[in-house]
This record gives C-alpha cells, structure tokens and sequence, in this order.
C-alpha cells in the first residue's frame, strides 16, 4: 500500500476491529458466563485458561489503540491461534448452537492482526531493526 495516508486508515480500521472483538469478550471471560465456562472446561483451562486469555487480550486490546499495535497484533495472533485450534480440535466450529459465531470471530482477528503486521511492516521493521 503506497499511498500513506490510505494506509493509516486500513491499519486503524484493523487495529479497531480486533481491539473491540477481544475487548468485547473480557466481560464474559472474567464474569464467568456460562458459555466462557463451559468453553474452557471443554479444553480443560476452567478457571485459570478463561482468567488468563482474558488479561492477555485485554493487554492485547489496549496495545493495539496505542502506538505500540505491533505487539498488540502479535499477542493477539499467539492469543487466537490457541482459540482457532481448540476450535479445530476439542471445541468444533460450532460451539453449544452458536453457528460457528465465536469460531468465525477468531478468524476475523487473526486475519485483522495478520494484516496489521503485514500492512505496517516497513515501519515495524524500522522500528525494531533501523540499521538494517
């Protein structure tokens, strides 16, 4: 993506849509709602998993509306991906009559924080490596 300014509007409107999905789960991860709880008792983490996922997404969360977003972006892949693999695993797509919303969710913020770092990538690169 050349031009700048057009690039700053698709990684704010990334770094927003996996914020709010991640930010949006922590009131029933750190609630206990009954689906969080049977989710994670599922992949046997009930309560310390559901207690952990949400504080790692709630740094996550934060880190992308900041100027820090390429370590939010990373923790929410390393985040997502363990959900997609439960997803693909023990849990399947569908989980308890939802048809495959939370499964598809995951996949939006992967694909949102993938393309964060992919789209921000010459300014990451600079950031962490300005020699090279």
């Amino acid at each position: 993506m050349k031009n700048k300014k057009s690039k700053k509007i698709v990684s704010w409107i990334l770094r927003l849509l996996a914020a709010l999905i991640m930010l949006q789960t922590l009131f029933f991860k750190f609630s206990g709602a009954e689906e969080s709880i049977y989710i994670f008792k599922q992949v046997g983490m009930e309560p310390w998993g559901r207690y952990l996922t949400g504080f790692v997404e709630l740094i996550a969360g934060v880190f992308l509306l900041t100027n820090r977003y390429e370590l939010g972006a990373l923790l929410g892949l390393g985040t997502i991906s363990g959900a997609i693999f439960f997803h693909l695993t023990k849990l399947g797509v569908e989980v308890q009559g939802d048809g495959g919303y939370l499964f598809m969710l995951a996949i939006v913020v992967f694909v949102s924080c993938t393309a964060i770092l992919l789209v921000n990538f010459s300014e990451i690169k600079a950031k962490y490596l300005p020699n090279k």
